[in-house]
């Protein structure tokens, strides 16, 4: 396969440029996923699609979308486009049905991922002098290898340290002189928690950036997270469907992501209706692969709501920048008849606290009547309040959720660091009904 020139050039391609490197690498791949992934040939076929019908980007639109039931009906290896003896690395996130999706990297996809989190990092300010704590969980998640070597690519060291043992991970901080964290940013402010109470002031560390990803996370949790730590928090898209981190980033203008079009061609859809939404339409993300070679992706249904822009921004970049995803197609929570997204009550809930409040919506149905229970960790703050206050905390809480989200809820106050943690991640819904 063609090797992809990972640096500045692609970066300020003008919009001619990209649509006729897309063209080209999305006829490659259409034909090759044809003649090696009998279920893209048979979905081909079943469409009444031809490999010759793709002539540039302007036919994406007839090829079949790939969604997350593909990924089942053809569990462990069956999208694969390459024999399994030229994988060099299995990765696999976790899946609906208790089988996690299985993705393989050649040793050109593992270049190639590579580079692209290197252009992700460097965009962000990070160079081969920094010291950058990797605080994701190692594994078969894709987020620390990812991280990893795209980090070791442009010469920055590197501390594996991975997720958990806080006291240990703020020591690895003030010892070896880190000037990068990444990890998720739910997992940064249990830092930050966790460093105040320790009497450790950030501003005596060397950090200066916070490299951030895996999950959804909001304007004000950005400013929490650099006011608390005295950082530059940018944010990073990626799916391990599609390759793990690597996908989109921010510059250090934070005014949206930059998508690689080089490698990944997005589009927006009605998540209704499947049509293809006009620039800076707010809809469902879909991408297609353009250079990888084991487990290329046609049109990959992502779920993740979210808007293109593609003006140039003040960086000079002509990438088109993707919004930042709050919201999924699939997470709509319907409460009473009420669509809600948990998106509205982080943004609730942070905006009483004015400081950072780990929470968990917990969904439940009695009697066939759906009920939702917010329930907080207390944090210092709240904790300092007078219990008059406290209650009156809460009922702000009640009150600002039923303004923005149309419902009625309950809140509670639990005790700090109750709520159970998965590589630093508090599930944010806990959905107990049986529908």
């Amino acid at each position: 396969m063609q090797k992809i020139n990972i640096w500045s050039e692609c970066e300020t391609y003008d919009r001619e440029q990209f649509r006729k490197v897309q063209s080209e690498r999305l006829i490659d791949t259409v034909k090759r996923v044809y003649e090696k992934v009998p279920h893209y040939k048979n979905k081909f076929d079943q469409h009444g699609v031809s490999i010759a019908d793709i002539k540039s980007v302007d036919d994406l639109a007839k090829l079949p979308f790939t969604e997350k039931k593909d990924f089942r009906d053809n569990y462990p290896f069956g999208l694969f486009a390459v024999p399994q003896k030229q994988i060099v690395r299995f990765h696999a996130s976790s899946g609906t049905t208790g089988k996690p999706t299985v993705v393989g990297y050649t040793k050109n996809d593992v270049i190639m991922w590579t580079e692209m989190i290197a252009r992700i990092v460097t965009m962000a300010g990070v160079t081969d002098e920094d010291v950058a704590q990797i605080s994701f969980g190692y594994g078969l998640f894709t987020g620390a290898f990812g991280l990893h070597q795209g980090l070791e690519h442009i010469g920055a060291t590197v501390i594996p340290m991975s997720s958990g043992n806080t006291e240990k991970q703020i020591m690895i901080m003030q010892d070896y002189k880190s000037t990068v964290l990444v990890s998720t940013p739910s997992y940064a402010l249990e830092l930050a928690a966790r460093m105040e109470e320790m009497g450790v002031n950030p501003q005596s560390l060397s950090l200066r950036f916070g490299l951030f990803g895996g999950e959804p996370w909001s304007e004000s949790m950005r400013n929490e997270i650099e006011r608390r730590l005295s950082i530059s928090a940018t944010d990073n898209y990626g799916l391990s469907e599609v390759i793990g981190p690597g996908i989109a980033g921010e510059c250090s203008h934070k005014n949206g992501m930059h998508i690689y079009e080089d490698a990944f061609l997005p589009e927006i859809i009605n998540p209704d209706t499947g049509a293809v939404l006009p620039p800076g339409a707010e809809g469902e993300l879909v991408i297609t692969t353009l250079a990888k070679e084991a487990y290329p992706m046609i049109r990959y249904r992502t779920r993740d709501i979210t808007s293109l822009d593609y003006s140039i921004c003040p960086c000079g970049r002509t990438l088109v920048r993707m919004k930042r995803v709050m919201r999924r197609s699939d997470d709509m929570l319907i409460i009473r008849g009420v669509n809600v997204y948990p998106s509205q009550i982080e943004e609730a809930i942070f905006s009483v606290a004015k400081s950072e409040a780990p929470y968990q919506i917990i969904v439940q149905r009695t009697c066939a009547m759906d009920s939702m229970e917010i329930v907080i960790e207390i944090t210092d703050k709240i904790f300092a309040l007078e219990l008059q206050k406290q209650r009156s905390f809460l009922e702000q809480v009640k009150k600002r959720i039923n303004s923005v989200a149309g419902i009625n809820v309950s809140v509670k106050l639990v005790e700090a660091k109750s709520l159970p943690r998965q590589d630093g991640k508090i599930a944010r819904v806990l959905d107990k009904r049986k529908i």
